[in-house]
């Protein structure tokens, strides 16, 4: 090295340096769709791919029936999870009876309960008819919570 030059980790950098290194960061992690968002809670890291299905059932089971001391999963209501690359999610569920009083609560509660869930972009919930609720439908754990055996 010449007394002119110096050294790498002996030059300064710039205002210009430091903003064209962040700006080339910011270029990198958009191409690869890495870019961290800040919410309420804190920043959350972005995941890749579809959210975990164990994840968005364990987020159902948060939502109780108000009436049955049972999560709906668990009482069988749920359908259908289709898990989306991209982070959406469906959820196709029914309800024990056409005029439960919890029709209008109950599938607002999943989507809030999935939209939480780690990798979730979105989340829709469609309430279906068919095939009808019966108790067949309700896992062992549930009949034993209820003494329904």
């Amino acid at each position: 090295m010449t007394d002119t030059m110096p050294a790498q980790d002996e030059r300064k950098m710039t205002p210009q340096d430091t903003e064209l290194s962040a700006e080339n960061r910011d270029v990198a992690e958009a191409q690869q769709g890495q870019v961290a968002h800040w919410t309420p809670d804190g920043e959350v890291q972005p995941t890749a791919g579809a959210p975990s299905e164990d994840a968005v059932v364990d987020a159902i089971a948060t939502v109780h029936d108000p009436e049955i001391p049972v999560n709906i999963y668990e009482l069988g209501l749920i359908y259908a999870i289709d898990l989306h690359d991209d982070g959406r999610v469906k959820v196709e569920m029914t309800l024990t009876a056409p005029n439960c009083p919890s029709a209008q609560e109950l599938p607002v509660q999943v989507r809030e309960a999935v939209e939480k869930v780690p990798g979730v972009t979105s989340a829709e919930v469609d309430v279906v008819w068919d095939p009808p609720w019966d108790m067949s439908r309700m896992s062992d754990e549930a009949r034993l919570a209820l003494n329904m055996f």
